[in-house]
């Protein structure tokens, strides 16, 4: 397994991979397949191309992208200590193999390099394995929005994690 910054290079990837991981577990994103998939390749090429303000890592092995997650920190003076994971997805074919544990710690180690003090994400309800992935990291539930997204007509929530980076 190799974990790495996304280039723009790696933007057919990253989209193939982000549309699978839509297609297959549509209550697991905010964003729709039916959305993303009508977004040119460009739109990825820029999304991954270098900011400092938005990161994204993939989990390769073999040469074959496999997992990926974002940071997302905070632009305006008053939000520039917090940051929000985002767009975490393994391929199902290489879940338990340690790759989402490997991403969470590259974007904890990035947000420390950079300074962040807070980071959050959402976990929709339900899905113990991805919650179980982020409390073992050291984040914590704050909250349920009930009726965050819904999927055909069926209501999620989503739970709210942090973590406060300065004391972890």
């Amino acid at each position: 397994m190799e974990i790495r910054r996304l280039q723009t290079a790696d933007a057919s990837a990253y989209r193939a991979l982000r549309l699978r991981g839509l297609h297959e577990h549509p209550d697991a994103f905010t964003s729709s397949f039916e959305e993303e998939s009508l977004r040119p390749l460009a739109d990825a090429e820029k999304r991954l191309s270098a900011t400092a303000h938005e990161k994204f890592w993939g989990a390769f092995v073999n040469g074959v992208l496999a997992g990926m997650v974002g940071l997302n920190q905070e632009t305006r003076l008053k939000n520039r200590h917090k940051a929000t994971l985002v767009a975490m997805y393994v391929a199902d074919e290489f879940t338990g193999q340690g790759l989402g544990r490997a991403l969470v710690d590259n974007v904890l180690q990035d947000a420390r390099t950079s300074g962040i003090e807070h980071l959050i994400l959402t976990v929709t309800d339900g899905n113990r394995q991805a919650l179980a992935l982020y409390e073992r990291a050291g984040f914590t539930s704050f909250g349920t929005e009930p009726d965050a997204i819904r999927v055909n007509g069926i209501s999620f929530g989503k739970t709210h994690m942090y973590l406060h980076l300065k004391s972890s």
